[in-house]
């Protein structure tokens, strides 16, 4: 049985270090609140108020260590809350998405683009994945068990020996299925 463990992902920004310095200061260095499921990843103590058309959310988690590209990773639910209309991207993949801006403490930044809902993954390390036949960008079908169990299709394999096993869906499928960081889904093809 292919079994995995279920992160949810809840709305969360990465930041490019130029950003990290405009909205907090020069020479500024993010500030580990807790590790994550992935090696070397955190979230930061540090959070960002997020403006969009329509709306804003204020304290939005910054996930660390910096990235290369600022990107703002939210559900579809809050796409709608803040007024933007971004498409179900993989991370990193941010070419032609909305903009929005983001205010910190030391200043504001306005981005071109950088805003996805974050298309459901799995990250296997290359020995879970050789283990089971799976191989980088598969698509695999995902039952969640439960009171309102789930059958998830289209979930991208992302396989990398810098992984640890664990499935990423953002809260809107996580409510729709009725599960929560630490569940369990099963791998069905």
């Amino acid at each position: 049985m292919k079994q995995v463990p279920i992160g949810v992902s809840a709305r969360h920004i990465h930041l490019s270090e130029n950003h990290i310095e405009r909205l907090f200061g020069s020479g500024y260095q993010l500030q580990v609140l807790k590790d994550l499921s992935q090696p070397g990843q955190f979230a930061a103590v540090e959070t960002v108020a997020v403006v969009g058309p329509k709306g804003r959310f204020d304290k939005v988690r910054i996930l660390g260590p910096a990235r290369s590209k600022t990107q703002l990773e939210i559900s579809r639910t809050d796409a709608f809350t803040v007024g933007v209309n971004p498409p179900v991207r993989e991370s990193g993949h941010t070419e032609g998405t909305p903009g929005i801006t983001l205010i910190g403490p030391a200043g504001e930044v306005t981005i071109e683009e950088g805003v996805i809902v974050a298309a459901r993954h799995i990250h296997f390390h290359t020995d879970d994945a050789a283990q089971w036949g799976i191989v980088d960008k598969q698509l695999l079908t995902v039952k969640i068990d439960g009171e309102r169990s789930l059958i998830l299709e289209g979930v991208i394999a992302r396989v990398s020996d810098q992984y640890a096993l664990d499935m990423h869906i953002d809260t809107d499928e996580a409510n729709a299925a009725g599960t929560k960081t630490g569940h369990i889904a099963l791998i069905l093809s």
